[in-house]
């Protein structure tokens, strides 16, 4: 039992350590790049919201995170909050 704690806790550990939510990807994120390039350097989006032709979508949670503003397709502007 104490083996199968330590072997989840590893995972757990290794996992956060492979999140693409980071200052490097962030550094990557470019004005006018299109969903699909944007999710496929960080994945796929923890939500989203728009209207009317224009996106706001989030990765990430509330200690560190990345929001993208889309204007139809492409990226309008983007910030981080915590990126190490």
């Amino acid at each position: 039992m104490f083996i199968r704690r330590i072997a989840l806790l590893s995972f757990c550990v290794l996992l956060a350590a492979c999140s693409k939510v980071n200052q490097e990807n962030y550094a990557k994120l470019k004005a006018g790049m299109t969903k699909a390039e944007v999710e496929a350097l960080i994945g796929e989006p923890t939500e989203c919201a728009g209207a009317i032709g224009l996106t706001s979508c989030t990765w990430g949670d509330e200690k560190t995170s990345i929001s993208v503003q889309y204007a139809g397709d492409k990226v309008m502007m983007f910030s981080g909050n915590g990126l190490k």
